[in-house]
């Protein structure tokens, strides 16, 4: 490892598992203090923990507002500081949208677009007063295309799309240091697969046969040029670029990591 971001604090909610566990372990591996967080506090202490250093866990629901100033003031009072910030918890429910309940569209609106919106407004004034910093957004390749079945989720992370496009002028017009970015991740073989796949055959596939597309290797042959699913440290990669310096001059970018999926 080159330590890419050395001396930086990063802020990962959703990190217990899946693509959030994936970041953490790879910023903290390229040198950066790692606040993670999540609502599965075993599995979340157990990564933590095995990541080591300086890493540590919060337990976090991101729909609540008191719950992110209490840990932006955790983060605050425990490093000082706040560089990078990974939005990422999210959950996917999918199905027709004549069968949704409004319990459900509210729950993953809460948790997809609230939990984005009130990381941004509470850790901003800490990453501005450190400096500037980089703010991720996970978004989807639903947040980029309609797919039948998927229209929940689709506004959620559509919701994030824009709204990282608008914080990130808001940012740049402040001169403030701090730019803003949304990952589009793919199909990518990670936990959140198992909440939609039974119901819409998943991303990308809704020109499949839901009795031909079952399972992942499935929907990604059917949907995905490149043929195969992605991990989820395909998208920690590219998570870490736009944390690290090397992004110094980007912002409002779509970092679509997809294997092809939008392309075709």
């Amino acid at each position: 490892m080159t330590g890419r971001v050395a001396g930086k604090v990063a802020l990962v909610t959703g990190a217990a598992s899946g693509i959030g566990r994936a970041c953490a372990e790879r910023l903290a591996a390229e040198g950066a203090k790692v606040v993670l967080t999540d609502i599965q506090d075993d599995k979340g202490r157990e990564v933590a923990a095995a990541i080591g250093g300086d890493a540590i866990y919060l337990s976090h629901d991101v729909t609540s507002e008191q719950a992110w100033i209490d840990v932006v003031a955790q983060t605050r009072g425990g490093f000082g500081r706040l560089d990078i910030l990974v939005n990422n918890a999210g959950i996917g429910l999918g199905g027709p949208v004549t069968e949704m309940s409004l319990d459900d569209w509210r729950r993953q609106q809460a948790i997809n677009v609230d939990g984005v919106f009130l990381g941004v407004k509470h850790s901003l004034p800490l990453m501005r007063a450190s400096g500037g910093g980089s703010i991720i957004n996970m978004s989807s390749v639903a947040g980029m295309k309609g797919s039948a079945n998927m229209s929940a989720y689709c506004a959620t992370k559509g919701a994030v799309r824009l709204f990282s496009k608008s914080i990130a002028l808001e940012c740049a017009q402040a001169r403030d240091g701090v730019r803003v970015n949304s990952v589009h991740p793919g199909i990518i073989d990670t936990p959140i697969w198992d909440t939609i796949s039974d119901t819409i055959g998943g991303e990308g596939a809704s020109n499949a046969s839901p009795s031909r597309v079952l399972n992942l290797d499935d929907v990604t042959a059917v949907a995905t040029p490149l043929g195969f699913p992605g991990l989820p440290s395909d998208i920690a990669d590219g998570v870490l670029y736009l944390a690290s310096d090397e992004s110094r001059y980007v912002t409002g970018l779509e970092l679509i990591i997809d294997g092809g999926l939008v392309a075709r």
